[in-house]
């Protein structure tokens, strides 16, 4: 840095605050001191900014799976904030394992980073606590922490949404819909079989109902056990993207009909025609015979408004932590549009 300031002609404190991108130095100055610094090749010591800053320029972010195409959207705003904010981020997938979450967001503090942005896997966050007392920020994006932690959190519309799906359903003659849900101890998929339920009202049977996840084989077979029936299904809704895939290729087929509405309708084990509605919208949706209806959430959005909060928090921010619950939308394309057998009467 000496060697700059006297190739730029300029006091050591000069070079500093231009290095820093700090105000009061004259733009021609600047310049300069910028020209000096490219051609002596200087680099600033992070390692020293560090120690006299306390600050890494680096944030952390757990969500639950990175090929997940929801999870990968989110993470690519947060990553966008951080850009705009000068800051690197390290993420990883826990993989739905509270265990793991915990092993990467312990190694993130290791790593001193500034901040977390954390999709839980788990509800017991006790262990964050000491990180908290030491003045890290955590925000929780998609899920709430467990019960105790007082952080900010970013949520979607979870049970708005389901009852959203099953009113559109409804309206269009449905009375049979089923649920095919995630496992029932994570909290969006709880959330919205809570949605899908009391939209029902009296309507609700609980055989309709499978929370088994999206592995094709159960996903197989909790179809062919609706389809088996007394008084089968007429719509189905589905939890997230990957039931909504997984169904959509574990579907016999799609036999067409003459008339308005059965050409390309899909159809469960059997052949009973069933109308669809999933939860989270997904590539290509709209270019299937019949284009799929979806709620759709906005995993930009969330990632966007979690590293917001984030960063105003790193900005001095001190105020009470806040819950951020982000509206979803419906996007009808054909599948859920279908009548059901009571449409005639609605």
């Amino acid at each position: 840095m000496k060697d700059v300031a006297s190739a730029a002609g300029v006091a050591l404190k000069t070079v500093s605050r231009v290095v820093n991108d700090e105000p009061g130095v004259h733009p021609d100055t600047a310049e300069r001191v910028r020209a000096a610094i490219e051609r002596l090749g200087y680099s600033r010591n992070e390692s020293a900014r560090v120690l006299r800053s306390g600050r890494t320029a680096t944030i952390g972010l757990v969500i639950e799976d990175v090929a997940d195409p929801f999870y990968s959207g989110l993470s690519r705003a947060v990553e966008d904030v951080a850009i705009e904010h000068g800051c690197l981020l390290m993420s990883g997938s826990s993989g739905e394992q509270p265990g793991r979450e915990r092993e990467l967001v312990l190694a993130f503090c290791t790593r001193r980073v500034d901040g977390l942005i954390v999709v839980p896997a788990g509800d017991d966050h006790a262990y964050l606590q000491p990180e908290l007392e030491t003045g890290t920020p955590v925000v929780f994006a998609d899920r709430p922490p467990g019960p105790g932690l007082d952080v900010d959190t970013v949520l979607a519309a979870n049970a708005d949404g389901a009852a959203i799906a099953v009113r559109h359903l409804l309206g269009h003659g449905h009375r049979r819909i089923a649920f095919l849900g995630d496992q029932p101890t994570i909290y969006t998929a709880a959330e919205r079989l809570r949605g899908y339920r009391e939209a029902l009202g009296p309507l609700f049977d609980e055989r309709l109902v499978a929370m088994r996840g999206a592995a094709p084989g159960p996903v197989r077979e909790e179809l062919a056990r609706l389809a088996a029936l007394d008084d089968p299904p007429t719509a189905l809704f589905t939890g997230n993207g990957r039931l909504t895939v997984t169904v959509l290729r574990a579907l016999p087929g799609r036999q067409g009909h003459d008339g308005p509405y059965e050409a390309g309708r899909w159809r469960l084990p059997g052949g009973r025609p069933v109308a669809l509605v999933g939860f989270d919208d997904f590539e290509l949706a709209d270019l299937l015979a019949p284009g799929v209806t979806v709620v759709a959430q906005d995993p930009a959005g969330m990632g966007r408004a979690a590293a917001e909060l984030l960063f105003r928090r790193l900005g001095g921010d001190t105020g009470p932590s806040g819950r951020l619950e982000l509206p979803v939308r419906l996007v009808p394309r054909g599948s859920g549009e279908l009548p059901g057998p009571y449409a005639a009467r609605a």
